[in-house]
């Protein structure tokens, strides 16, 4: 982020690509799980595995999030 922001660029993650909602899903999980109790090598997995799930979704499927107007 900081080259972005030395060449002038909007950084990656602001952009209509899913990073952030990946983030924010695997975020979910682990707070979940820790609520529950799972373990906690589990619950990291599967936070993972959500995460680079939906990124590797989002991109062979070409999902974007709503940009706004310029």
């Amino acid at each position: 982020m900081v080259r972005d922001a030395l060449v002038s660029e909007v950084p990656t993650v602001f952009r209509a690509e899913l990073y952030a909602i990946a983030a924010r899903a695997d975020a979910g999980v682990v707070v979940l799980g820790d609520l529950i109790g799972l373990p906690a090598p589990a619950v990291a997995v599967g936070g993972a595995l959500v995460c680079s799930g939906l990124r590797m979704i989002g991109v062979r499927g070409g999902w974007m999030l709503p940009t706004p107007p310029e």
